[in-house]
């Protein structure tokens, strides 16, 4: 089974081409513009660890295969090149596709929504597309439990109408949930869009709150704590958001035939069901550096919600996913993965 996974050398992408490498049966392309929204190098040695590494720069439009896994190969170049994606998809004729490629960030959307447009919007009509020309079995895509905006209903349900984003990064995911659902129906492609839930883990995003929180604490410095840390997220570990992508890769919408009309689309939240308040998340982060953060609060961020929470019974019930690392376990796991990679030993 042949296996594209675009934004591979990103922080859900790498993962989950790791635990796929572990499977005789899949043969996995991974791709990756390797763009500068955050530190490159952390994006190259998420690779190495996949057995991915040369010399000097990542060559553009050049099959690299793992040192460690023959049956795992990354090539460098943007989901904007809809010609390349031709070629690539032609060459390996892909059964599933599985999109994580993406501009991501909230707050990053109010500085450069352009950035938006072109991978989040032209990149993924570029995908559906290819898929539409080079049929596959099974399209999973990256949505976001920002389409909810300030969804006052909770748990967030998919059967929740979600018409009014508060962020263009939100806006953008929500339209990927329309285009893929028009595909589905007009050409018969399954699709399963993915509603993740603050993802977190060893080798995370560093614009994620957690991972600047641990630099600052580490370092003296002070975090900015918006809206006085009366925010509450559904903090889902990576482990556990790749159990539910493999689960979900296997289970593919049934196609329309001459018994059924029903559109090949689904949507999922994918979540751990247990939302905390950031102020305890802050605590939990304290107890495992071992230092006490200095804290500079702030109002609401434009464009932020103030919870969020996942309903994942429908995933639960079509696939068994079960999130089962807590809290506590999931934030010392990741500390434990800083020090290492950035060479830290804090002093006491």
């Amino acid at each position: 089974m042949n296996i594209l996974i675009t934004g591979n050398a990103g922080f859900i992408g790498f993962h989950l081409a790791k635990s796929l490498m572990s499977f005789k049966e899949f043969k996995i392309v991974g791709i990756d513009s390797i763009n500068d929204y955050y530190d490159i190098q952390l994006k190259l040695d998420r690779l190495k660890e996949l057995g991915i590494e040369v010399e000097n720069e990542i060559p553009f439009k050049t099959l690299l295969k793992s040192k460690f896994n023959d049956n795992f190969s990354f090539i460098k170049f943007p989901i904007e090149d809809s010609e390349y994606l031709k070629i690539l998809f032609n060459e390996y004729k892909f059964d599933i596709v599985i999109h994580l490629a993406a501009q991501a960030g909230v707050r990053y959307s109010l500085e450069n929504p352009q950035a938006y447009i072109d991978s989040n919007i032209q990149g993924f009509i570029n995908i559906l597309e290819t898929c539409r020309k080079f049929p596959v079995k099974h399209l999973v895509y990256a949505s976001s439990s920002s389409i909810y905006g300030n969804n006052t209903k909770i748990p967030f349900s998919t059967s929740d109408v979600v018409d009014n984003p508060i962020s263009l990064y939100a806006a953008t995911k929500k339209s990927n949930e329309l285009m893929a659902h028009s595909y589905s129906h007009l050409f018969n492609i399954p699709t399963t869009g993915l509603r993740f839930f603050t993802v977190y883990g060893p080798w995370g995003r560093p614009d994620m709150a957690y991972f600047s929180f641990t630099k600052n604490i580490i370092s003296n410095q002070a975090i900015d704590v918006y809206n006085n840390g009366n925010m509450k997220r559904d903090f889902t570990y990576i482990d556990d958001i790749v159990d539910g992508i493999i689960k979900v890769m296997n289970l593919p919408p049934k196609k329309k035939n001459e018994n059924s009309n029903k559109v090949p689309y689904k949507i999922y939240n994918i979540g751990n069901n247990q939302p905390i308040e950031l102020k305890e998340f802050i605590n939990i982060l304290e107890s495992k550096i071992g230092k006490t953060a200095i804290k500079n609060n702030k109002g609401m961020q434009p464009g932020d919600v103030h919870i969020t929470y996942a309903d994942i019974d429908d995933l639960k019930k079509d696939t068994g996913f079960d999130p089962k690392t807590k809290i506590d376990v999931g934030l010392e796991k990741f500390v434990n993965w800083y020090l290492s990679y950035y060479k830290i030993v804090i002093s006491t």
